[in-house]
């Protein structure tokens, strides 16, 4: 790696005088030492001079010149090793001038596990290290449980984890509405339990057609052998596969296609990625790539592949909505990361022209969407900069609510806004330890100090506006706080609910001012600081309430002598919570394993008895 940091000012000829004419990526960098923007070339030399021709850089690419301190390259064998560097490091940093996708999830698949006799079918997210079956991926959670919710009325395979599976003395609900064939407690024969599993898996495989043929053939069968009610069976079969085909088959498809559309306007892109595997449409997923400047589609989606797809499972082709300017080597980087031929394609008739121009309707109505929303939470934004007499429109706000019972478990919770509305990657919440149960303030004390600690350290960016959710007092707490660590820039904010504590009716806070500041009853800051407010109060109360819940199953069972961790673990499990442990009755609790009859007891003591 070739590293170049130059005083100011960046004496831009000296650098590239020494700059290579290899591959590679590089990182243009601010006075702060912080990356704002990393790119890839070809030829390093000649692409970073671009940069410093004054002629032919665009307003956007002379903004960014002008806050360069210094430039670090890193050199790459060849110009597909620097774009894949480019898009690892792109994901990592998040530079402000790149654009950026905001992508940190795994996508959810279907799992059918092959290590036991009557297999389950289930929801799976994450590596791949249990033996079976995997289909997808899938674009949401939702994708899932929607199509296992289906398979489920049609083939009835189990879908419950192998814990409660084997602990089963009788049939769950599950078999008594008929999705299920209670293969825990032997009703059903193996050789059919196989059948169904099979059906399930010709399904996902996307062999739905030929799966209906030979469920006609098998009621025809039945019906020669007289056995109506199985033939009855496979009817109502094809007739729940007939009606989801219809809904999820995709005409002339029948290998694993990614569909994507980008829609740009007024600096936002919206990209909708559509799913389709094994002939089936798995569903869509929406994307808010983060922008500073407006791009033409075409440049969106580029930077939108070789960053989405970087870590993903690949199909084999992608239709996309806009000629990309390196199709080529996109093919070539993303064909060897596949192990398989992938082909990029932006020229499509018939069914595929249908579904991309689907597609690209989503995008469009999602954008428009998201920039009338978008437009409304900016015109708040102006209008708490009025309210509140603040020389620039805020862009950053940070808000704090405390949460506990009778002082116990005290939670406090940071919630953040920028000008498009909740931040949520950065919420954090604090367990508040070491004062007195209920006193407020010194919790207020501890999370504001604790929380702008860590931004002293650089690992966040400061808010303009801190609110605090209650009165003068916590407001005081939180001001003291940031004075301990020299912090004296940041606005202080307290909302209080009013006389009637009805929305709307809040008294706004300022430190130096002794009366509460005279909002306008109609102003739409109003609603900003109650959206706020109200997301810090609920994020606090949920924060509250797992904690709580921990403390309670940790305090009452680990109390409990002979109770040990596996033995705690299997009574939750068995009994769906310390609810339900503490609802059962001391035959039921005896029929957990590990349970003696003298433990089940003792266990039935402590929540019935422990006053006598």
């Amino acid at each position: 790696m070739v590293e170049e940091k130059q005083a100011e000012p960046f004496d831009v000829k000296a650098f590239l005088k020494t700059l290579t004419q290899m591959p590679g990526i590089y990182k243009m960098l601010d006075e702060k030492h912080e990356i704002i923007y990393i790119g890839k070339a070809k030829n390093l030399k000649n692409r970073v001079s671009s940069y410093f021709r004054s002629q032919s850089a665009s307003p956007k690419q002379q903004a960014m010149v002008a806050k360069i301190a210094a430039i670090e390259v890193t050199v790459t064998h060849t110009e597909g090793e620097a774009l894949l560097l480019e898009s690892q490091q792109i994901k990592r940093y998040k530079p402000r001038y790149n654009i950026c996708l905001r992508d940190d999830k795994s996508y959810p698949y279907i799992f059918i596990s092959t290590e036991h006799p009557f297999p389950q079918i289930t929801f799976h997210r994450g590596a791949k290290k249990r033996k079976g079956q995997y289909f997808g991926p899938y674009p949401s959670a939702g994708a899932v449980k929607e199509t296992l919710k289906l398979l489920q009325k049609i083939f009835p395979v189990r879908q419950c984890d192998d814990s409660y599976y084997n602990n089963r003395t009788r049939p769950c609900l599950q078999y008594q509405i008929e999705r299920c064939t209670a293969p825990c407690v032997g009703l059903v024969a193996n050789e059919v339990y196989q059948e169904d599993l099979q059906n399930t898996v010709f399904f996902l495989q996307g062999k739905g057609n030929q799966l209906i043929e030979l469920l006609i053939e098998k009621m025809e069968n039945a019906s020669t052998r007289l056995d109506f009610e199985q033939a009855a069976v496979y009817r109502d079969q094809i007739v729940r596969l007939r009606s989801v085909l219809e809904k999820h088959f995709v005409h002339g498809e029948k290998g694993d296609v990614d569909i994507v559309a980008c829609a740009a306007k007024a600096g936002v892109a919206c990209v909708q990625v559509f799913f389709i595997r094994n002939g089936q449409n798995l569903g869509n997923k929406i994307f808010f790539p983060k922008m500073t400047d407006q791009y033409e589609s075409g440049s969106i989606l580029q930077a939108f592949i070789s960053q989405y797809y970087l870590d993903k499972q690949l199909p084999y082709e992608l239709i996309v909505s806009h000629p990309l300017a390196e199709t080529d080597l996109l093919t070539e980087v993303l064909s060897a990361q596949a192990k398989h031929n992938l082909s990029i394609t932006a020229n499509v008739r018939g069914e595929r022209l249908k579904w991309l121009q689907m597609a690209m309707t989503n995008a469009e109505n999602a954008l428009n969407s998201k920039l009338a929303d978008k437009q409304g939470v900016y015109a708040r934004f102006l209008s708490l900069q009025e309210e509140l007499g603040c020389p620039d429109v805020p862009a950053r706000l940070e808000c704090f609510d405390i949460s506990h019972t009778q002082g116990h478990q005290t939670v406090a919770s940071c919630v953040v806004f920028d000008r498009e509305g909740p931040v949520k990657s950065a919420y954090r919440r604090f367990n508040i330890e070491n004062i007195t149960a209920g006193d407020d303030y010194a919790a207020i004390h501890q999370a504001v100090y604790r929380r702008f600690k860590r931004l002293k350290k650089g690992e966040h960016p400061a808010p303009d506006i801190l609110f605090i959710d209650g009165g003068r007092g916590q407001v005081n707490e939180a001001q003291k706080a940031l004075a301990e660590l020299g912090l004296n820039d940041v606005m202080i904010v307290g909302v209080s609910k009013g006389p009637d504590r009805k929305a709307g009716m809040e008294k706004i806070i300022l430190p130096d001012q002794q009366h509460a500041l005279d909002v306008n009853p109609g102003a739409s800051a109003l609603l900003l600081i109650q959206h706020i407010r109200d997301e810090a109060h609920r994020f606090a109360i949920t924060g509250h309430r797992q904690r709580r819940a921990k403390a309670q199953k940790k305090s009452v069972l680990e109390s409990i002598n002979g109770l040990g961790p596996k033995r705690r673990q299997n009574l939750l499990k068995q009994f769906g919570g310390l609810q339900g442990v503490s609802n059962a009755g001391v035959d039921a609790l005896a029929g957990v394993e590990g349970i003696s009859r003298q433990l089940a007891q003792r266990i039935y003591d402590i929540f019935h008895h422990q006053d006598g």
